[in-house]
């Protein structure tokens, strides 16, 4: 199997290729659009600032490539946010594949959110093997809106979209690669698909 790991310059990349690597595959980390359409499956992660992160993706041109892409893609963190239509982080437009918005935790809360949460009301094959309440590890400021492709929630002081689905794209608030036993399982399934 073909992995790719889109390597834009904004993601803490080196701990999902471990990830896979535990679970036996080697991930190829890429930004060159031959590559990223020859895998099977693609990951798109992201750490840092959405702002920043979607003008590295214009400069390679993926910002066109991404939201056109057949095969499962797999969005983590911010590389999740990025494939919605909007975030507030910076006032950046998204990729659209998914139809939310990126909203800023309120400061009713503790921001960003650091820890372990649970995901329920869990909807895709992205969670066989998982039950509803388990716990996922989650470092983020902002959230993603719950929409009719949400696929699994999370509450921090209100409910949240953790996951969304929408044909071949599926994206994960939560880091699957730290998320122990039950973060792997997802990439499992991921892999699977």
């Amino acid at each position: 199997m073909k992995l790719v790991i889109i390597d834009y310059g904004a993601g803490n990349i080196k701990s999902i290729q471990f990830a896979f690597k535990r679970l036996g595959v080697e991930a190829k980390l890429s930004n060159i659009p031959e590559e990223i359409l020859a895998a099977d499956k693609i990951i798109f992660p992201g750490v840092g600032e959405a702002s920043n992160a979607m003008q590295k993706l214009k400069e390679s041109g993926l910002d066109v490539l991404i939201p056109k892409l057949k095969q499962p893609v797999l969005g983590i963190c911010l590389g999740m946010q990025l494939l919605c239509n909007y975030t507030e982080e910076g006032d950046t437009k998204g990729l659209g594949v998914f139809n939310t918005n990126i909203k800023r935790f309120s400061n009713k809360v503790k921001v960003p959110q650091i820890g372990w949460n649970t995901i329920t009301n869990l909807k895709s094959m992205l969670f066989n093997g998982i039950s509803d309440g388990e716990y996922m590890y989650l470092v983020h400021s902002y959230y993603a809106e719950i929409c009719k492709e949400t696929i699994s929630v999370t509450s921090y002081n209100f409910n949240y979209s953790s996951a969304l689905q929408k044909d071949n794209f599926y994206g994960v608030q939560f880091h699957p690669e730290k998320s122990s036993i039950v973060g792997e399982q997802v990439l499992k399934n991921f892999l699977e698909l």
